[in-house]
């Protein structure tokens, strides 16, 4: 599975927490794999072809053995991943019921959680056409939050863009400390990615286009707000677009937005369309949930755009 791009592609670059993961299965057990929003969307990025990267940190365990080992043979650049000899990596468990899938997380002063501002190479993001970030990337530590600020102002500086996905999580801080955080965030930003549950948290607002309208009014150009399954609504300065998506029998839908916004990224990067990419990544968010756990299911190029033709 590795990616064979050249390296002076552009290059996709996420930033935040990996973690261990513990999917529950039909029979009760408890399959191991790997998760972390970033590191999902670097994931499905490479799945679809384009150069990706991770910058982030890891504990000298076996979690941290198996994220390199996974990264690696996706074709992900590691060479930002610091490993931490005093902090652990991250474990997650997710069970699942009639009302959807739960995660339980332990992940209190993990090794991501210890980056800092001083941790961020400012000569190395001038290779950097977009970098990746979330709210979970900003709340696991103030450290890390800071982080965050430094590489995007690096990054902004040397002419990349900067995506962010809100992935509003109010068990790591308290809403109103959220929500100035991910405002303040969102200004520096190119590319808004938020959901519509975090998002009318977030603004209070509950109308999609008056969502759309206050990530515009912050100073993105691009807005593509996932709603679920009635779609993506996609606005830019001068066009908008609720782009539909595609029905699947979904089994579970761990990292399916980080799962869209991989592939989303990855059709940016390519030359497509925000509107265009957004079907893309629809269509690859959709086949992500038909599979448990969250990097398994992640499909290929070749399977997302065999389904999109299936629908045409």
């Amino acid at each position: 599975m590795e990616n064979h791009l050249q390296k002076d592609a552009p290059l996709l670059l996420c930033m935040g927490e990996p973690m261990a993961e513990y999917n529950q299965q039909p029979d009760g057990r408890y399959v191991q794999g790997f998760g972390g929003d970033t590191s999902n969307a670097a994931i499905s990025a490479a799945r679809q072809g384009a150069r990706a990267g991770i910058f982030t940190h890891i504990g000298c365990d076996p979690a941290g053995d198996g994220l390199l080992e996974l990264w690696r043979g996706e074709g992900i650049e590691t060479h930002l991943v610091k490993r931490c000899a005093d902090a652990q990596t991250g474990i997650y468990f997710v069970t699942h019921d009639t009302d959807g899938h739960h995660f339980s997380y332990y992940r209190k002063m993990s090794a991501a959680a210890q980056m800092t501002a001083s941790d961020v190479p400012a000569d190395i993001f001038a290779h950097t056409s977009i970098l990746h970030v979330s709210g979970i990337s900003q709340a696991i530590s103030k450290s890390a939050s800071d982080a965050v600020l430094a590489a995007i102002d690096a990054v902004k500086s040397a002419g990349g863009r900067v995506s962010y996905d809100t992935n509003l999580r109010l068990g790591l801080w308290p809403l109103e400390e959220a929500r100035a955080t991910i405002h303040d965030t969102m200004k520096k930003c190119d590319i808004a990615l938020p959901g519509l549950d975090d998002a009318c948290q977030l603004t209070g607002l509950s109308a999609p286009e008056d969502i759309a309208d206050f990530y515009l009014g912050l100073g993105v150009s691009v807005v593509a707000l996932t709603l679920g399954a009635k779609g993506t609504l996609v606005a830019t300065a001068d066009a908008r677009e609720i782009i539909s998506s595609f029905p699947v029998q979904a089994v579970d839908a761990t990292a399916a937005g980080d799962t869209f916004d991989g592939a989303f990224l990855a059709e940016l990067l390519a030359g497509r369309s925000p509107f265009e990419a957004a079907r893309y990544a629809n269509a690859t968010a959709a086949l992500s949930t038909t599979g448990y756990g969250a990097v398994a299911p992640i499909p290929m190029r070749e399977q997302v755009t065999a389904f999109i033709k299936s629908y045409v």
